[in-house]
């Protein structure tokens, strides 16, 4: 943009010095003229000088206009190159930023992709809580289940008597309160019994 006004605002200079130049050649021509006519006709002489006097007033004023274009061309000149100057380190500031965004961005895919691993190994983990939740419940179900159902037995006259005359007849080894627990995924601390993970 810049560019194409400079190069207008030099063809308008360049252009008005081609006018002054005719301008000067008209007036030198004019002058030549006049010169021709004061030799042949003397009578007139005045007149004629008066005529080569606008001529080089004219002149002076094509000139003083040139002088000015050109001033005025130079200080175009070093304001379209300040201004040149200025947009540059303008665009030097903006690839500066550019590249701090870009790294600023690459920094928070990193952090990103590390947080899609924690949530991903979380999720994992919680999967398997799950399912080891899943595998204590049904152990503690089923052992309520099974308490319950020797608690029957127990409460049960027949079934008792029963047990009874098996082990008159079959008898054990002698059993200790450990030994009853052994085997079992339990943890039994005085008055603390919990059920433990099973393998």
């Amino acid at each position: 943009m810049l560019a194409v006004a400079f190069t207008l605002s030099k063809r308008n200079a360049t252009a008005q010095l081609e006018l002054d130049a005719e301008a000067i050649t008209s007036g030198s021509n004019q002058l030549v003229s006049a010169q021709t006519e004061i030799a042949a006709w003397k009578g007139t002489v005045i007149a004629f000088s008066n005529q080569c006097e606008t001529s080089k007033s004219a002149s002076l004023t094509y000139s003083n206009r040139f002088v000015e274009a050109e001033s005025a061309l130079a200080t175009t000149t070093e304001q379209l190159s300040g201004q040149i100057t200025n947009l540059n380190h303008q665009i030097t500031q903006s690839e500066a930023e550019k590249q701090g965004l870009s790294r600023r961005i690459g920094d928070l895919g990193d952090q990103l992709a590390g947080l899609t691993n924690q949530i991903t190994s979380t999720r994992a983990s919680l999967d398997q809580a799950h399912k080891d939740y899943a595998l204590l419940e049904n152990r503690f179900r089923r052992d309520v289940a099974e308490r319950v159902v020797v608690e029957r037995k127990f409460n049960n006259t027949s079934e008792l008597q029963d047990q009874l005359e098996y082990l008159k007849w079959n008898p054990a080894v002698e059993i200790s309160a450990d030994s009853i627990r052994e085997g079992l995924n339990v943890v039994v601390k005085s008055n603390l019994c919990y059920v433990i993970a099973p393998e």
